[in-house]
Formats: C-alpha cells, sequence, structure tokens
C-alpha cells in the first residue's frame, strides 16, 4: 500500500502496479509530476487520487498520450469515430492521412474554435484531453497564461499535460466532491459525456483503490 504523505503522494513502483503497461522508469517519471502537481489542485485524499489516477490513465492510455492523434489511415475509421459529419466513403477519403484538415473539420467553428486552424491547433491536448480554443482559453487564463504561450505545451510536456488534467477534474467539471464519495459513475459520465471506456475505466480504478490508501 502507498502512504500518503505531503510530499509522496506516490511512487513509481506504485503507479506501475496500477499501469502495467508502462515502464518503471516511466512510471517513476509520472509519479514525480503527480507528486509536484496534485497538491497544487487539493487533490491530496486518497479517494480523489483513486478516481483521478483511474479517468487520467484511460484518458491517456496510460500516460503515453498527450496530443490527440487526428492520422486516420482509412475513410471506414473516419466514419465510425464522427458518423453525423461523414456519411460515405467518398466523404471521408479527403482526409485520410491529413490531420490537420480532419481536426479543423470536425473541431471548427465550434469549442470557441474560429480561427482558420484553430480544430487543430486546439484538438485533443494533454492526459486528459482537452479539447477546443474555450477551454484552453479557460486554463491558460487560471495559469495567468496566454492560450498561445501554452497551447503547444500542453501537447508536449508532461508537467502541464497532468497540470491541465488536474485542472480539468477538479476545477472545470469539479469532481473533487463526486471523488470524495466515491461516484465514479458520474465522475466518468462528466469526463466521457457518456460511458465509452467503462470497463477500462474502472480496471484502473479497481487497481488505485487496491494500491493507494491511507
Amino acid at each position: 500500500m502507498s502512504k500518503i504523505t505531503t510530499n509522496n503522494l506516490i511512487t513509481g513502483e506504485i503507479l506501475n502496479k496500477i499501469c502495467a503497461q508502462i515502464s518503471a522508469a516511466r512510471a517513476s517519471q509520472i509519479a514525480d509530476v503527480i507528486n509536484q502537481v496534485f497538491p497544487t489542485y487539493g487533490m491530496t485524499d486518497p479517494r480523489v487520487m483513486q478516481a483521478a489516477i483511474a479517468q487520467i490513465a484511460h484518458e491517456s492510455g496510460e500516460f503515453s498520450i498527450k496530443s490527440e492523434n487526428m492520422n486516420y489511415t482509412t475513410p471506414e475509421r473516419i466514419m465510425a469515430v464522427w458518423p453525423s459529419r461523414f456519411k460515405t466513403v467518398a466523404d471521408a477519403k479527403p482526409y485520410i492521412k491529413n490531420a490537420q484538415a480532419l481536426a479543423n473539420r470536425v473541431y471548427g467553428g465550434r469549442m470557441g474554435n474560429n480561427q482558420p486552424n484553430d480544430g487543430y491547433s486546439f484538438r485533443g491536448g494533454g492526459f486528459m484531453q482537452l479539447t477546443g480554443r474555450e477551454s484552453y482559453e479557460k486554463y491558460a487564463r487560471y495559469k495567468g497564461l496566454s492560450v498561445e504561450q501554452i497551447h503547444e505545451q500542453i501537447k508536449t510536456s508532461d508537467f502541464f499535460a497532468m497540470d491541465s488534467a488536474c485542472w480539468e477534474f477538479s476545477i472545470d467539471k469539479a469532481l473533487i466532491d463526486e471523488a470524495m464519495t466515491g461516484n465514479f459513475l458520474t465522475i466518468t459520465k462528466r469526463i466521457n459525456g457518456g460511458l465509452i471506456g467503462w470497463n477500462e475505466r474502472q480496471k484502473y480504478f479497481d487497481r488505485a483503490k487496491q494500491f493507494i490508501s491511507h
């Protein structure tokens, strides 16, 4: 079991038991970032850590994804992901292996994206896949930075990928109280908009409850 202290919320060894697909070295790196970032958002209670780490681990592919991959190789996959936007193979074909054009097509003109390349610039970023200029700007304001200063860092830096995820969990979606009461179903719906990936999320949550405690 992990011992929760001010300076050592989680160890790489414990994180590796929750996220078995990453290397011990990577688990240690991420544990250091968790220990740095979680306290700044008041996310130190074991119940909050259990829920947050489970959700973030799922959303990020065990902390391997910081930027949404828009590079699709088949029209069928594009149609499956965005069925309302691509009705036929012919509709989807121009966007195969064309990440920038695809992101601008599916995200442009909404979520605060109002400039020609905003869909691509503000595609999913960070360990919780912050999406849309509006969300990036809210986070940037919270950090006291410009969105231009921060939007690439969210997609490349472990610190900002984690920090933006914690901001989304604790502030933007206000999920700390839900985590304290163990309401993992509601947390999932608020993050995902539904229950996509529920079994995987629950798997991480069960592991987190096993290895993170007082």
